[in-house]
């Protein structure tokens, strides 16, 4: 398959590139920022790799991978990058600018992307696009997550969308919502936190990134009747 996944050379997105580049017949393509040292190391150590440079706040830049996206044939689109703060204040502390900042950073491109391997897929009467999400949706959004878990609200509904209008041309549309992780995004929590975190997880331990990547890959090979779901990864600590 030809996969490509936004966000793909470091944290999150380097392990779900780093799983899917292990089965040889998959061509995984993913773009990165300012991971360029890390995205040449993972295409040394998989051959099948291929990083493409892409800062999704510049305009330009987005149109231009997807005019690329035309020439890789794709199968996958998977949406992991986000550019922003996963915290930032209380709502009412937070300037307004800041939400219409980080939607033209995140969901505008999602959107362009997304626009593209849907003409893309339905020419070929086949395809998959994969987002993830967070399980800030499902319970109560941590006190300061108001920018982020909007965006990510968004996002979900996007995918129900994509989901509903192209199953018909035997695309799928479904993502995954992790419960918290260490990564860059988090990085700045502070320890006495992540020790809650531990103690109040039923499996008493933070998700990994390795683990949120093998659930990507389930659903890269998943059966087309699997459509317009989203696998919360949590331990159930919150069922519906």
């Amino acid at each position: 398959m030809n996969i490509l996944i936004s966000g793909g050379a470091s944290g999150l997105g380097a392990d779900i590139t780093k799983v899917l580049a292990q089965d040889k017949s998959n061509t995984v393509y993913f773009t990165y920022n300012s991971s360029q040292a890390k995205a040449q190391q993972i295409e040394n150590e998989f051959s099948n790799t291929s990083a493409i440079a892409c800062n999704f706040s510049d305009e330009a830049a987005v149109n231009e991978l997807t005019k690329k996206m035309a020439e890789l044939n794709l199968d996958v689109l998977i949406h992991n990058a986000y550019s922003g703060e996963y915290l930032k204040s209380h709502f009412h502390k937070i300037d307004t600018n800041d939400f219409l900042v980080d939607f033209k950073n995140n969901i505008i491109p999602i959107i362009e992307l997304t626009k593209a391997a849907i003409h893309i897929f339905r020419k070929r009467k086949s395809g998959k696009i994969i987002s993830i999400l967070t399980s800030a949706l499902i319970g109560a959004p941590p006190i300061g997550s108001a920018v982020y878990a909007a965006n990510k609200a968004y996002l979900e509904k996007l995918t129900k969308v994509w989901a509903n209008e192209n199953a018909k041309f035997n695309i799928t549309s479904n993502s995954v919502s992790p419960s918290f992780m260490e990564t860059a995004l988090t990085q700045n929590t502070d320890e006495r936190i992540l020790e809650q975190i531990r103690e109040s997880h039923p499996l008493k331990k933070i998700l990994t990134t390795q683990e949120v990547a093998e659930t990507v890959l389930y659903l890269v090979n998943a059966s087309n009747q699997i459509n317009g779901i989203d696998i919360a990864i949590n331990a159930a600590s919150s069922i519906k």
